[in-house]
């Protein structure tokens, strides 16, 4: 049996914090549950670069008896994702071993940073409909959503050729999910079954038009008269976000990190002593960049 050292409980406190964090930082998100996640855990720096392949469009060529076939020259596509976001959350704690032994002073502390990391994952990943030029965007700015406007949405996608078998999503803001629940078509009992009861009774929408329907507190919003909120219909393939591990500290600086890694998402918990303060100090932080990748895989979707 090893011995205990104060390594040993560094480790093991760092340990704890970074299992609570990852999966309650997994149940604060919606969109990045639901894009392309793509993580490797190889070390990278802020600013790097990764690029991700877009496979090329071919044609079918008809060939005649005794022909010869078409040869084709397709060129692979590549999208580009800055790794520019290193978030972070910093707390303290003046007396650690109290959480060692209520493991619930744990969640109040790191729940905080766990959200204010996870909403601004969010919030990025929102403002990316500004790129997702290659359909026309559906809706009116400061208009309720009504039936017309998903239904269009969802022929869009259609038109862009999105295999039926791959989910598609929509994202709205908390006013329009209030909307879409009120659309009579789809909260009463006698035109929509069970989904509408959950829709009157739940409050929850599911499904509207082949879309699964989620709602964001950062949906982006422009303008003043009228307010454009820009909701996102999309596919998973549709936007990137892209995670990369953060180096170790320095052996000797007094710092300890581990890291925290499930279902292509990872983060590092860095534990360091304050003099200052006499309280331990966690850092919850994680290097992402996020992208639009095939532009028409996704539309805009204004109210």
């Amino acid at each position: 049996m090893p011995a205990i050292t104060s390594t040993n409980v560094a480790n093991a406190i760092v340990k704890l914090v970074a299992a609570d964090a990852l999966p309650a930082l997994m149940g604060n998100l919606v969109m990045g549950n639901l894009v392309n996640r793509d993580y490797e855990p190889v070390l990278a720096q802020a600013g790097d670069t990764v690029n991700i392949p877009i496979p090329p469009t071919l044609v079918a060529n008809n060939i005649a008896e005794g022909g010869t076939v078409q040869t084709q020259n397709p060129t692979l596509g590549n999208a580009q994702v800055v790794l520019n976001t290193h978030a972070e959350a910093t707390f303290q704690i003046p007396d650690v071993t109290k959480v060692l032994a209520v493991p619930d002073l744990l969640q109040v502390y790191m729940q905080p940073a766990v959200i204010a990391i996870a909403e601004r994952i969010e919030t990025d990943l929102l403002n990316l409909y500004s790129y997702f030029t290659g359909n026309t965007p559906v809706g009116t700015a400061g208009t309720p959503i009504v039936e017309a406007v998903v239904d269009s949405a969802e022929t869009t996608l259609f038109q862009a050729k999105i295999p039926a078998s791959e989910p598609k999503f929509l994202v709205v803001d908390g006013a329009t999910y209030g909307q879409l629940r009120q659309i009579q078509r789809f909260s009463e009992f006698d035109t929509a079954g069970e989904a509408g009861l959950h829709a009157l009774i739940d409050g929850t929408v599911g499904k509207i038009k082949d879309f699964f329907v989620f709602r964001s507190q950062f949906v982006a919003k422009t303008g003043s008269s009228p307010v454009n909120t820009h909701n996102l219909a999309f596919t998973k393939n549709a936007i990137g976000l892209v995670i990369r591990r953060l180096p170790q500290p320095l052996p000797g600086t007094g710092a300890v990190a581990q890291y925290a890694e499930l279902g292509n998402f990872g983060m590092r918990v860095v534990m360091s002593y304050q003099p200052n303060t006499l309280a331990q100090q966690f850092t919850v932080d994680v290097l992402y960049g996020c992208a639009a990748i095939y532009n028409k895989f996704a539309v805009q979707v204004n109210s």
